[in-house]
């Protein structure tokens, strides 16, 4: 018994996966939410093992893996690596695994937006260790323009303050002065900073407070749901009719997802979608 193929219908209707560490994620989801209304959604937040920046890039790999076979179980039309740390250690592998799926990934769109920003050729990336020391942002951005100097600053300590809903806080205050502090000290700052982290943007109020009004500040959120638009747009697979659904995966402390979830999201999360699947298992999709 044959199966008929596919309609072009069927396969709009399909969701748009996106996994993330934890909940930074939510930052890209609500843009992509905003870009695209029409589209269901399938969010995976790996919460039992995060930070991913801290961990080897074998072992991001792998996790990386495991995140994107769970969304392809979902029938996905399209993959969104809502997390820098993991498309610096593993965009090029997923592509590899999952030839036929369109994948999008946070640094290359957060790169583009920082060359178009710079008038002073200076740029300065905050981001996890495992990212910074990739050096996949300095070569996106001189890729794009060698002229461009890169300063770059590991923020690790950023990732679990915002997972703990850490916000605004005396004491996230003076962490992130700590990390700034060799930009701050420089006669000629960079005009620039990328958030090279799905989780710094909700530190933007409180680095605009310590640098300045007239720094550009790049959340590669909006980019990426540009390019996620545009991706689905030439292949034909952009939804068209119908409202956001969304559905929550992940692997641990669902009701913690929920409560930090809407720091990330902009608004309270439904707690009926939010589900919890068993991290162990995972690795028996490898």
């Amino acid at each position: 018994m044959s199966t008929a193929p596919m309609s072009q219908d069927d396969q709009s209707a399909r969701p748009i996966g996106v996994f993330d560490s934890g909940v930074g994620g939510l930052t890209v989801l609500r843009e992509l939410v905003a870009r695209l209304p029409h589209e269901a959604y399938v969010y995976l937040g790996d919460t039992a093992r995060l930070p991913y920046g801290t961990k080897s890039p074998k072992t991001i790999m792998q996790y990386a893996a495991q995140m994107a076979r769970v969304l392809v179980h979902h029938h996905i039309k399209l993959l969104v690596v809502a997390c820098n740390t993991a498309t610096a250690a593993a965009l090029p592998y997923l592509k590899e695994l999952f030839p036929d799926l369109p994948i999008v990934g946070v640094i290359e769109p957060g790169a583009q937006a920082a060359v178009s920003v710079t008038k002073k050729n200076k740029v300065l990336l905050l981001a996890t260790e495992t990212t910074v020391h990739s050096g996949i942002y300095q070569a996106a951005i001189h890729s794009l323009n060698p002229k461009i100097e890169v300063y770059a600053q590991s923020c690790g300590l950023l990732v679990p303050f915002a997972e703990e809903g850490l916000v605004e806080e005396e004491i996230t205050t003076s962490i992130l002065k700590k990390y700034l502090e060799p930009m701050l000290q420089q006669a000629d700052w960079p005009d620039c900073v990328i958030l090279g982290c799905t989780h710094f943007p909700v530190f933007k109020k409180m680095m605009t407070a310590l640098l300045g009004q007239t720094i550009h500040i790049v959340d590669s959120a909006k980019e990426t749901a540009q390019v996620v638009f545009q991706t689905l747009q030439s292949l034909g697979l952009q939804k068209h009719k119908g409202s956001t659904t969304i559905q929550f995966l992940v692997t641990d402390l669902p009701e913690r997802f929920h409560r930090i979830g809407k720091i990330f999201f902009g608004q309270a999360l439904d707690s009926e979608k939010i589900q919890l699947i068993d991290a162990a298992s995972l690795d028996q999709r490898d």
